[in-house]
């Protein structure tokens, strides 16, 4: 009897594996509860690779000598670990959602916050309150928090201009690190974007979201929606990606390694640390430059 609870144990296991990459130990561990009959709560965050890729993409532009900017606009800031920064430096920050005096000043708002300038000039904010680290402007965003703080407009209405204002910065590189999601394909800034790169995992809800947001931004008049295939295990997890995406969307692939992951736990740069990983960005990004 045991033997074959052993068996079935591990045969659940890999078959868990095939679509739950990189979290063996806390997959056995959730295994040993259930088959305890106990009780298990789950908590984890977003993680197909866009930072990775933004970061990489980031370092390899400034590489050449081009101005890059990289704004990270996800509410879980960590764009800065990703590009080199320590945990001190990230922490820091004080992201440009919550410079309220800087938004009052900038939008003309008064002690109420009932009137203000829908288009302040914030033209030069973005150089100015930039972090450089290995070349990259890095511009910490954050977001506005509305529930229950009062009215914050002024902010949102900062917010909102300096990522319109970055996308006229057409001689540059700007790479925006978006929150994970389909929610900024509402705002106003995405209509002006050159393209969307997707960022999804070898599985049918991963490319369900590449044809959503495919769909979205046809209707803001977005139609450069490519697709960057992360953890890729074998030539299978390839095909797979082949059968379900179109040619001319495909950017290329990064393999699932161990060693981003290791870098992500010790908060260092992938750049740094994965040399497999950084070739395959490579070649993602003289994809990106071929297609421009």
């Amino acid at each position: 009897m045991e033997q074959k609870q052993y068996e079935l144990a591990a045969q659940v296991l890999r078959e868990v594996q095939k679509v739950i990459l990189g979290k063996r130990e806390i997959v056995e561990k959730v295994l040993m509860a259930v088959l305890a009959q106990g009780h298990v709560l789950l908590d984890d965050v977003p993680g197909v690779g866009k930072t990775t890729l933004s970061s990489t993409l980031a370092r390899l532009y400034a590489g050449e000598g081009r101005t890059v900017l990289a704004a990270d606009v996800d509410p879980d800031a960590n764009l800065g670990l990703a590009l080199g920064m320590t945990e001190e430096e990230v922490n820091s920050i004080v992201p440009v959602s919550k410079m309220k005096q800087l938004a009052k000043e900038r939008t003309g708002a008064n002690d109420q916050n009932s009137f203000y300038k829908l288009n302040p000039d914030v033209s030069d904010l973005p150089d100015k309150l930039a972090k450089d680290i290995h070349g990259v402007k890095l511009l910490v965003m954050g977001t506005v928090d509305t529930g229950g703080t009062g009215c914050v407009c002024p902010e949102h209405v900062m917010l909102k201009a300096i990522l319109t204002s970055l996308a006229f910065r057409k001689d540059d590189v700007v790479i925006m690190d978006m929150e994970a999601g389909l929610e900024h394909l509402g705002r106003g800034t995405a209509s002006m974007m050159d393209q969307f790169i997707v960022v999804i995992e070898p599985g049918a809800r991963s490319v369900q979201t590449y044809v959503r947001i495919k769909e979205l931004a046809r209707d803001i008049g977005i139609t450069k929606v490519r697709v960057v295939a992360n953890k890729i295990r074998d030539e299978s997890d390839r095909e797979f990606i082949r059968s379900r995406i179109p040619a001319e969307d495909l950017l290329g692939f990064i393999s699932y390694s161990p060693t981003v992951i290791d870098a992500d736990r010790k908060g260092l740069s992938p750049y740094d640390c994965s040399p497999d990983a950084l070739d395959e960005i490579r070649a993602i990004k003289a994809a990106i430059d071929a297609k421009e």
